[in-house]
């Protein structure tokens, strides 16, 4: 969904991860082919996803949450809209 130019608080989540993925990617790696940065950015995208803890889901990593949730180790997080 596009949204207004300037307007990067109508999309905070997609802004916050741009953020992170250029400090703790970009910022950390010099690219020199396109199949290269390809490699380190889906690699960091899904460590991000999968392995990285969230403070937001109980400081565990998104398998782990799911993990907990299943075995009703800790409550579901309420999103709010």
């Amino acid at each position: 969904e596009r949204i207004p130019p300037r307007t990067p608080n109508k999309n905070a989540h997609i802004e916050s991860f741009h953020a992170i993925l250029e400090a703790e990617c970009y910022g950390r790696h010099e690219f020199e082919t396109y199949p290269q940065t390809y490699e380190i950015v889906t690699q960091f995208i899904q460590d991000y996803n999968q392995q990285r803890i969230h403070g937001s889901i109980y400081d565990l990593s998104p398998y782990e949450y799911i993990d907990a949730l299943k075995k009703n180790e800790v409550k579901p997080k309420s999103i709010q809209v």
